[in-house]
This record gives C-alpha cells, sequence and structure tokens, in this order.
C-alpha cells in the first residue's frame, strides 16, 4: 500500500541553524504530497503541498521539492526561528482518478 516514512524522531536546533526533515514515500501511484505543521496546543494545519514531479512548495521559508526519482520529498529551511518549534507531518494523497461517474479523490 502507499506509506510515507519520517526517519527523524525528536530535533533540537539552535536559533538560526538549518532544518532538513526527511520524507520518503512509496506508492504505486502517482500521489501530490504535502508537509502539515502542528504548534503547540493547535491541530496540524498545511504547510506546504505539491503535485507533480520536480515541483517544489514553499511557504514561511520552508520548502520542499517533489523528487519522483528518488521517491523523496524532504522538508528544508534555511535558518530556524523559535517560533518554528512544533510537529511536522509528511503526508501523501492519490491523484485524481476519472471515473464514469466524474472525478472522484480518494485519500
Amino acid at each position: 500500500g502507499d506509506s510515507v516514512t519520517q526517519t527523524e524522531g525528536l530535533v533540537t536546533l539552535s536559533e538560526g541553524a538549518s532544518l532538513t526533515v526527511n520524507c520518503s514515500y512509496e506508492t504505486t501511484q502517482y500521489p501530490a504530497l504535502f508537509w502539515y505543521v502542528q504548534y503547540p496546543g493547535e491541530g496540524p494545519q498545511l504547510l506546504l503541498r505539491a503535485s507533480k514531479a520536480n515541483e517544489k512548495g514553499s511557504s514561511r521559508g520552508f520548502e520542499a521539492t517533489y523528487e519522483k526519482e528518488t521517491t523523496s520529498f524532504h522538508l528544508q529551511k534555511a535558518s530556524v526561528q523559535e517560533s518554528d518549534s512544533a510537529v511536522y507531518y509528511c503526508a501523501l494523497s492519490d491523484t485524481v482518478a476519472e471515473t464514469t461517474a466524474g472525478a472522484e479523490h480518494k485519500l
């Protein structure tokens, strides 16, 4: 089945340091890829997404490039701030599939 793998657990960085959170995926489809962020005391919210090979998603100084060849979508930020303290989740979604009834989106 489809899956994503994040290799990091807790990451502690000094302010101004660079951040990389690795995400690899396995899928039989051609998925859209997402990073979500969850700040303390809040629910998860979408940080960035990409839906095609070599597309770069970016938001709030974070970026991730859809690497179809290496099946990766690593989250990066050049200089982290204390306000970036949060839990980060990588996720994927199947592409929209054509059906006789129209378009159907599978999560």
